[in-house]
C-alpha cells in the first residue's frame, strides 16, 4: 500500500525529475489535511459497528426487496454477508483516507470484485448505495468531531462506487 508521498516520489523517480511546484503543492495539501485524516480514521474505528449496522438498516429501508424471498439479503447468511462486505468497504476506506491514496482499494478490494459480484448475482446498485450511505454517515460524524472541511472523505468512497458502477461499453 502506498501513500501520497510514496506514490509521488515513485512517479518523479521513475521519470528522473526533481520534485516540482505541483509535487510540493500536493505534499502541502496532504500534510495540511493530516490531522483531519487521523480524526476521520479514529472516528471510523470507534464507530465502525454502528456505521455498518445503521448503514445496513438504511439500505434495507430504501431497498426492502433485498430482504424479501429471492432478494440478495434474504436468509441470515446472505444478510450477514452483506454487512460483512459493508464492513470491508468501510475498513479499507479508512486505510485509503489515512494514506491519501486509493491504491489500497484497487489492490485489496476492487480488483475483480465487480466480476465476482456479477457471477454470484450480487446486485451492484445496492452495494454502491450502501457505500454512499456510509460515506454520508462518516462525513457527518467527522463534522461533529470538529472537522469543517470533510471533502477529503469523498475520495475513497467515491472511488469505490465509481469503480463498482463502471460499465463496459
Amino acid at each position: 500500500m502506498r501513500d501520497v508521498i510514496t506514490n509521488l516520489i515513485k512517479n518523479y523517480d521513475g521519470i528522473g525529475r526533481y520534485l516540482d511546484r505541483n509535487a510540493m503543492d500536493s505534499l502541502k495539501s496532504y500534510f495540511e489535511t493530516g490531522t483531519a485524516r487521523v480524526v476521520a480514521a479514529t472516528t471510523i474505528n470507534a464507530n465502525a459497528a454502528s456505521i455498518v449496522k445503521q448503514g445496513g438498516l438504511q439500505l434495507f429501508e430504501e431497498v426492502p426487496e433485498l430482504l424479501r424471498p429471492g432478494g440478495y439479503a434474504y436468509t441470515t447468511r446472505r444478510y450477514a454477508a452483506c454487512l460483512r462486505d459493508m464492513d470491508y468497504y468501510l475498513r479499507y476506506a479508512s486505510y485509503a483516507l489515512v494514506a491519501g491514496n486509493t491504491d489500497v482499494l484497487d489492490e485489496r478490494v476492487l480488483q475483480g470484485l465487480r466480476e465476482t459480484y456479477n457471477s454470484l448475482g450480487v446486485p451492484i446498485a445496492p452495494t454502491v448505495r450502501g457505500i454512499q450511505i456510509m460515506k454520508d454517515m462518516v462525513k457527518n460524524m467527522v463534522k461533529e468531531a470538529g472537522i469543517e472541511d470533510t471533502s477529503f472523505i469523498d475520495q475513497p468512497f467515491d472511488h469505490m462506487t465509481r469503480e463498482l458502477s463502471e460499465q463496459d461499453i
